[in-house]
């Protein structure tokens, strides 16, 4: 890096005292300029108010690290941009709004610097270095501050829901243990309607990604499944722990739900979450059977290997009441499938094949287009497997479906080691 142009720290601070002295009018211009460009941070006078004290602090800061030669490493974030970060959590405003804020608001503060420094009689070297200077140091404190309040404001969106919830928790425990319950009131208490189509969900976090997070992490995915499906309010988000939620998608009178996008939504959101969904129910009922067949599908992704992202309840029902146990689940899928019981790249291919086959309805054309396959090779396919398992696919097809639609979702968990 090329050694500081002579005075550009000298001029630097002369342009923070001048700006300075107009403090009150551009900490007050910054934050009028936020407000309309970001509708996020309106409607509420009080954090308005916090907004205006965050901004004057952040500039007043960044104003005195620029007259007085501050190192970054010396400075803290301003109280009242805590706050702000804080009161943000509490209203449910996303954490992009608060970056935004911070890009917006930088802008604007440069361009009263810049205005500054133009006025300023200057030789052309001098200028740009104050500057390549002014930028170089507040990029550094916005990058750090940005860093501070995301932070600030993770931790408290953890708290907030954990606290938020601590009711709602105990409304939604008496609608699951079949409690008598009066609808009027408990919907008055959790803010969601019974009255209408549900979809229960249950997202988590694997141990190992852990990092303080979790429940805001869980809560953006939420609210990101609900607008891929079109819900026709704001989700019912109930933490379990800090890695794990329940949540009911309200979806009104609709009863169908374009599941297709989410598995691509889910791994661009977060893909280190994992999400279970039950069937739609309707009503108190189906609020209580649509979280038990999310928990069912919980417990079948708890065993895959390896364990997926997306589990749809109504794809794998059949294999989710089967996974109680899955010591005898796994015997059964070992005898029905025999040698193909293996976890080897052969068997594998064999597996694919012949569920393809079935599915087809016994199609070698169809099975070799799915494939991209020669229908000569499909045709030798099935008699390698007719032979393994000892008599055409055919008879017995409904317990082979089964068993490969087992081993399609829990994996490695079912079969055989490749022991060379």
């Amino acid at each position: 890096m090329a050694a500081e142009y002579p005075g550009a720290v000298k001029r630097l601070s002369v342009v923070a005292e001048n700006v300075g002295s107009h403090l009150s009018e551009v900490s007050c211009d910054i934050g009028e300029n936020l407000i309309a460009e970001i509708p996020e941070l309106r409607g509420d006078d009080t954090v308005v108010k916090i907004l205006q004290a965050s901004v004057a602090d952040n500039v007043s800061t960044l104003l005195h690290i620029f007259e007085n030669d501050i190192p970054l490493d010396n400075v803290e974030g301003p109280v009242a941009a805590t706050e702000y970060a804080r009161r943000l959590a509490q209203r449910d405003v996303s954490v992009s709004a608060l970056v935004r804020a911070y890009r917006i608001g930088h802008w604007r503060f440069l361009q009263w610097c810049l205005d500054e420094l133009d006025r300023q009689d200057a030789d052309k070297d001098l200028h740009a270095a104050t500057h390549r200077r002014m930028l170089r140091v507040s990029f550094g404190y916005i990058d750090r501050i940005t860093e501070h309040v995301i932070e600030v404001y993770q931790f408290e969106r953890d708290h907030w829901l954990l606290s938020r919830t601590a009711v709602r928790a105990n409304r939604v425990r008496d609608i699951l243990a079949e409690r008598q319950v009066d609808p009027d009131r408990v919907e008055s208490t959790l803010g969601y309607r019974l009255r209408q189509h549900h979809l229960g969900m249950v997202a988590w976090l694997p141990p190992s990604t852990g990092d303080g997070a979790g429940l805001a992490r869980l809560d953006r995915m939420t609210h990101l499944i609900a607008r891929e499906l079109h819900c026709s309010a704001r989700p019912l988000f109930v933490p379990r722990d800090e890695s794990l939620a329940w949540a009911w998608l309200p979806l009104g009178p609709c009863a169908d739900v374009p599941l297709d996008r989410l598995p691509q939504a889910i791994e661009r959101c977060d893909p280190s979450i994992r999400v279970c969904l039950g069937a739609v129910g309707r009503g108190v009922e189906g609020f209580r059977f649509t979280l038990r067949q999310a928990l069912r599908a919980q417990e079948l992704a708890a065993v895959a290997v390896p364990p997926p992202r997306f589990t749809d309840y109504s794809r794998v029902a059949p294999i989710a009441l089967m996974s109680t146990n899955i010591q005898d689940l796994r015997a059964w899928v070992q005898a029905v499938l025999g040698p193909l019981a293996t976890d080897d790249e052969n068997s594998a291919r064999l597996r694919e094949t012949v569920q393809i086959f079935l599915d087809t309805g016994g199609s070698y054309t169809a099975t070799a287009g799915a494939q991209i396959l020669h229908k000569n090779t499909v045709q030798y396919r099935i008699r390698k497997i007719e032979e393994a398992l000892g008599h055409p696919v055919q008879k017995g097809h409904t317990d082979l479906e089964v068993a490969l639609l087992a081993v399609q979702y829990l994996g490695s968990a079912l079969l055989h080691p490749d022991i060379p």
